[in-house]
């Protein structure tokens, strides 16, 4: 697949699949969780609702339906731009940046946009 950036904007077409995407997916990996906790509600005595992971170091962190939505936190933290769920049955991912929101079931290089 070749990537070319839009001029002007964060978005980049995948030539051969005519589909816009984020200059953030490019750098995304396909990453896996080492445990499928939410470390940081671990910490204080608190639960989660679903799990997202960032695509940039693998930090495990609760969805924004949880009350202490530590994935977001990390994004505000180190701007790691790219998330993908980590739920059974789900294979979407989301860039915080543009607000767009992928389907990743076949990995970060075949990303289609979702919606």
């Amino acid at each position: 697949m070749h990537w070319s950036k839009e001029p002007g904007g964060g978005a980049a077409n995948a030539q051969g699949g005519d589909v816009e995407i984020c200059e953030h997916l490019r750098e995304a990996k396909d990453l896996q969780p080492s445990e499928r906790v939410c470390e940081e509600c671990i910490k204080i005595g608190d639960s989660w609702v679903h799990l997202r992971i960032c695509l940039t170091c693998g930090h495990v962190g609760c969805c924004d339906a949880s009350k202490n939505k530590h994935a977001t936190k990390h994004f505000h933290r180190t701007q790691h731009p790219m998330i993908r769920s980590i739920e059974p049955g789900e294979s979407w991912g989301w860039c915080y940046v543009d607000e767009i929101t992928y389907d990743l079931s076949r990995g970060t290089q075949h990303a289609r946009v979702l919606g």
